[in-house]
């Protein structure tokens, strides 16, 4: 990498380390982005000089949402979806609509769905970004009668795959 004769690399997450070091690197992209985080995906991005990031998400969160309004970031929207597949209703928020989105999670659980909230940090001091473990009690304290779990990318494959799995059965709604 360092020498400058691979031209393309694709990688895990060990691309972020500290210790990876790129001659040239002037493109970025990240495929289901929204398993990075935001120092992550940041600390990538400064391996070079100029770099240009193409992020890719089935799961429009509202951090990029607010990028794309904000930023300097174009989107592209894929509007086929596969065969069969259930509606999806997803909302960016912020604390003066959270509410509203809370009353409309409490008729689904009521119904016997499941939902899902997305936060934009795992432990974030900053007061604007909230964090999951600051959502996942709130939700917790919202929904006494409901079985909530708390899922992020500091935890093991095997915690992931069975708070995935639970929800996929119902067993957290």
């Amino acid at each position: 990498l360092v020498s400058g004769k691979t031209d393309v690399l694709i990688g895990t997450h060990a691309l972020i380390q500290n210790d990876v070091t790129f001659n040239d690197l002037a493109l970025v992209i990240t495929d289901e982005q929204h398993r990075f985080g935001v120092a992550q995906r940041k600390s990538l991005v400064r391996k070079g000089r100029g770099v240009n990031v193409c992020v890719m998400s089935a799961t429009p969160i509202p951090r990029t949402l607010a990028a794309t309004v904000f930023g300097d970031m174009d989107f592209s929207i894929i509007r086929s979806m596969p065969k069969d597949r259930k509606k999806i209703i997803t909302r960016a928020l912020d604390p003066k609509t959270r509410e509203r989105a809370y009353i409309g999670m409490g008729r689904e659980l009521e119904k016997g769905g499941r939902a899902y909230v997305i936060a934009p940090s795992i432990d974030s001091e900053d007061e604007d970004l909230y964090s999951v473990q600051k959502l996942f009690e709130e939700i917790e304290e919202k929904y006494p009668g409901y079985s909530a779990a708390l899922l992020h990318g500091r935890l093991s494959s095997e915690e992931k795959s069975s708070i995935m799995e639970a929800f996929k059965m119902g067993d957290v709604q």
